[in-house]
């Protein structure tokens, strides 16, 4: 386990359960897009999630992490919870639903815990990296380590040949 310096929501949740994970420090970059911060860490961009919350016709809330080179499939994403359509919750919704802004949303560390899918993608990688829940900071760990903090599903998700930006990462 390698203690970072800033502390999040998320990464004091981490120490808590002393989960192994490293984190990644791009903040002094002007990265602000998924593609842009794949590019300021030198990653591949399928190994790098963004993190989308939506809510669904029952008005239950979802989380949904997909590669940021990667489009969410709204339909497939509402079959994988069992709704009937989802929709992107607006930016300036996040803050108080979720505790965190746009573009430092993580899975680990939302006031409450919503309904969680990865795409399957993230099984092809010993580690995925995802947002450490404040901008300019990112959590690097196996799907098998985030299991013991977060409960998820995995589905295949993305849109086929998607690679437009989505409002949250």
């Amino acid at each position: 386990m390698k203690k970072s310096v800033i502390k999040t929501n998320a990464i004091r949740m981490l120490d808590s359960k002393k989960l192994n994970y490293n984190t990644y420090d791009y903040s002094a970059t002007s990265a602000l897009s998924g593609m842009e911060v794949a590019t300021a860490l030198n990653k591949n961009p399928k190994q790098l999630f963004k993190t989308l919350v939506t809510i669904g016709k029952s008005g239950e809330h979802y989380v949904f992490l997909v590669p940021v080179d990667s489009e969410l499939d709204l339909k497939k994403g509402a079959s994988a919870v069992g709704e009937k359509n989802i929709s992107m919750v607006k930016s300036k919704d996040l803050l108080d639903l979720t505790g965190y802004i746009h573009g430092g949303c993580s899975p680990i560390g939302m006031k409450k815990f919503f309904k969680t899918t990865i795409d399957e993608s993230a099984k092809n990688f010993d580690v995925i990296i995802f947002s450490a829940g404040k901008i300019g900071y990112q959590i690097e760990m196996s799907i098998d380590e985030l299991s013991k903090i977060i409960t998820f599903q995995l589905s295949d998700i993305v849109e086929e040949n998607g690679n437009e930006e989505q409002e949250d990462y």
